[in-house]
């Protein structure tokens, strides 16, 4: 009997390290990819940093893992691809006033993209990668589901995937807990040292993502004033592509209170501030939609909306305003929205679909 044949996603992780393990085991034939989307792995950079500094994909730990597992694997260059979609993303959106979440866009252009763009071209069943997702119907319509750990759930990261890509998509981990991975890490003998993850973005190994955008962006640094919330100077800044929404920390201001970034203008090359209390919106627009559930753009539905990872979704009345926009009206203020952020819409368990958060 032939196997199913799967394409799995080889970040170096412990996540995919075990979900190749777990496929093997469900009988599937797996080859493994591993998508070269940051820094060139040679020999020197092999000798001068461990495998868990090399960014978010370690191509030596994910082909000693191949190796152990005997499966098949091969490491695809996609810098350019990333450079493109994600790191020109990024830059764009933090020097024209917004927060863009790189790791949504990667998933979304880079990784599953090129996944099943290589699936298809070599005839593979199934693409399968390690995140912490699941895969449901709502309705009879496939959507994302969220994962069974909670706390690890990424769902917030792939709401963008193409809703096509669905059927054939396997996350082998969805309904495992982290502690249930690491245990089966530990049994496959796999170095735990190695297959630790990395908490930042991955091609910021400098410093913060303020510096990066200096170092790719020189002409970011452009000072302009500092406002309060009726518009009067309060001191100069560095350059809007370095504040975001809720910023309090690095100003340089001594006002005698607490102040919060609330806006930044692009227009005016101003960034205004105020205090706490007026970081909380009760609505905004999202644009440049993905959606699952096709009745979201049909009229009104109350659903969840996470407007950021780390945050449990909140109740919100959802309006359509066009086929590409939906005004979401939250039923308690939020903190600190951030154009160029996702909001990402469910209803328990299923994502409903999700985009991004417009300037106000």
């Amino acid at each position: 009997m032939t196997r199913p044949t799967v394409l799995l996603g080889m970040s170096g992780g412990v996540d995919s390290s075990v979900a190749a393990a777990l496929l093997l085991r469900q009988g599937y034939k797996v080859h493994g990819i591993t998508l070269q989307v940051w820094e060139h792995e040679d020999e020197t950079v092999s000798a001068s940093k461990k495998w868990q500094e090399r960014g978010c994909c370690k191509v030596g730990i994910a082909k000693y893992v191949a190796k152990l597992l005997n499966i098949s694997h091969e490491v695809i260059d996609a810098r350019d691809t990333f450079r493109k979609g994600v790191i020109d993303d990024f830059l764009h959106g933090y020097t024209t006033g917004t927060t863009p979440n790189p790791c949504v866009r990667c998933n979304e252009r880079v990784k599953i993209q090129r996944l099943m763009d290589h699936a298809v071209s070599r005839d593979f069943t199934y693409v399968a990668t390690g995140h912490y997702a699941r895969l449901q119907k709502y309705h009879g319509t496939p959507v994302l589901g969220r994962a069974a750990d909670g706390r690890k759930d990424q769902t917030y990261f792939l709401y963008r995937l193409n809703p096509h890509w669905l059927p054939t998509l396997l996350f082998p981990l969805g309904s495992l807990t982290k502690s249930d991975v690491w245990k089966e890490a530990e049994a496959l003998g796999l170095p735990a040292d190695e297959l630790k993850e990395s908490q930042e973005i991955c091609f910021v190994s400098q410093g913060d993502y303020r510096s990066f955008i200096a170092k790719e962006v020189p002409e970011a640094k452009k000072p302009g004033l500092f406002i309060d919330e009726t518009g009067q100077p309060l001191g100069q800044h560095d350059g809007i592509a370095f504040y975001t929404p809720g910023q309090r920390r690095g100003l340089g201001l001594a006002t005698g209170q607490r102040l919060y970034v609330q806006q930044v203008h692009t227009a005016t090359n101003t960034v205004m501030l105020g205090p706490k209390d007026s970081l909380r919106r009760q609505d905004c627009t999202v644009s440049d939609l993905n959606i699952f559930a096709s009745h979201l753009l049909n009229g009104q539905a109350e659903v969840q909306v996470k407007v950021r990872y780390a945050t449990p979704p909140t109740p919100a009345i959802l309006s359509p305003l066009t086929s590409s926009s939906i005004h979401v009206q939250f039923r308690e203020p939020q903190r600190a929205l951030s154009p160029g952020q996702s909001a990402v819409f469910y209803e328990g368990d299923h994502v409903l679909g999700g985009g991004i958060i417009q300037p106000f």
